[in-house]
């Protein structure tokens, strides 16, 4: 009777939490105790029971129009952080910011993740928590970011005759975010030999030089391709009081061919002074600031973590597990590397219970345990004849 009703408390656990986002459906496990017995004697043992969590088991995907909703498509948890400080494991991913712009789930745990910065993905410490902060996008207002790299490609016409000049310009940004136009120009010296020189048009001051050599098939052979405007020549811009950084130029690209000058574009990064309007998440789990004009700012990189035995974790308040003894080592990384899923925002993972299969484990339960109060039932009038016997 008592196993039975630990069966019909994991049922109505599961019943409850049926709604619950991420949760994990808990079920009793029956396991026969046999005392010893003879030929001519039965002694009757009874059954015990185990708690199991269905921990590995992925719950169906929801969409929300949330862009903080998060879910995991795969395998891995969410690395969050509890009021006392300490980091959990849970799929629980209905996060919304807080009033410090924290992103806290609906239990109150705050997600973590490591700071990123373009193009380096942050320092992974696999086997801990070490590095890890508060995923944060408070808003911080209007910003600018002075251009620091770019890339200009073109083709120089082959036909051209020494001394004949070809001009194209890039857009750049300051300090400040103010514009600031650099023409290129190009200068056929010999053949299969030009000079590109990089001017400050408003103030007509050269930032850089570079020769670029040619092979007869008119393939750029100058290396490195890359130069260095030096944006320092112009010191402090009057006006202004901004900078202009030191750019470095990829002109890879670069070919010489019989056809017109022709210039792709260009390429560069910084941008001008702009609001944040919100943000967006990858599948890869990086966190972008998303500017009025535009622009994606990579800010963090969510990290996942995951163990040996997921249904061996141990489940914790809130619908978040830490590690336990027969779990393994928690292992942490990046979603879509190795064994972690990828990242939906904007999706939630539903409770992985199956309601329909809970009241039937409801009515099972209650059966067997109204047959086992008979089987004491019986034994009590049994035992009352045998006493009358001696009367």
């Amino acid at each position: 009777m008592n196993a039975q009703a630990n069966r019909l408390s994991t049922v109505a656990e599961n019943i409850a939490n049926s709604s619950t986002v991420g949760y994990k459906r808990a079920s009793t496990e029956f396991s026969s105790m046999i005392l010893p017995s003879s030929s001519g004697s039965y002694n009757s043992g009874g059954v015990q029971t185990q708690v199991r969590y269905s921990i590995a088991d992925q719950g169906a995907t929801t969409y929300t129009t949330s862009a903080s909703d998060l879910a995991i498509n795969g395998g891995g948890f969410f690395i969050v952080e509890g009021a006392n400080g300490q980091e959990y494991l849970t799929r629980a991913g209905a996060f919304v910011q807080d009033d410090q712009g924290n992103l806290v789930n609906a239990a109150g745990f705050t997600l973590m993740g490591y700071e990123y910065e373009a193009g380096v993905d942050p320092t992974v410490v696999v086997n801990g928590f070490d590095g890890l902060t508060k995923v944060n996008l408070a808003s911080e207002g209007l910003t600018a970011t002075g251009s620091t790299a770019g890339s200009m490609g073109a083709n120089l016409p082959s036909g051209a005759a020494n001394g004949d000049v070809f001009t194209t310009s890039l857009i750049v940004y300051d300090s400040q975010g103010n514009t600031r136009i650099l023409d290129f120009n190009y200068e056929k010296l010999a053949d299969n030999q030009w000079e590109l020189e990089i001017i400050d048009r408003a103030s007509s001051t050269s930032l850089g030089t570079q020769t670029l050599d040619f092979d007869t098939s008119g393939v750029l052979t100058t290396s490195p391709a890359t130069m260095s405007i030096l944006g320092s020549a112009l010191g402090t811009i009057a006006g202004t009081g901004a900078e202009l950084n030191d750019i470095t130029l990829d002109f890879s690209s670069t070919t010489q061919l019989g056809t017109s000058f022709t210039p792709d574009g260009g390429k560069i990064d910084g941008n001008a002074p702009s609001e944040i309007s919100g943000y967006q998440i990858d599948t890869d789990g990086i966190v972008y600031i998303k500017y009025a004009n535009g622009e994606l700012e990579p800010r963090y990189r969510i990290a996942l973590a995951n163990v040996q035995s997921p249904d061996k974790l141990v489940p914790e308040s809130g619908n978040v597990y830490s590690q336990g003894v027969d779990s393994g080592v928690i292992v942490t990384g990046f979603a879509g590397s190795g064994s972690f899923g990828t990242i939906l925002s904007g999706a939630l993972e539903s409770s992985n219970v199956d309601v329909a299969d809970e009241l039937t484990s409801m009515i099972e339960s209650q059966r067997n345990y109204t047959a086992n109060s008979k089987v004491f039932q019986t034994g009590s009038e049994l035992l009352e004849v045998l006493v009358n016997l001696k009367r």
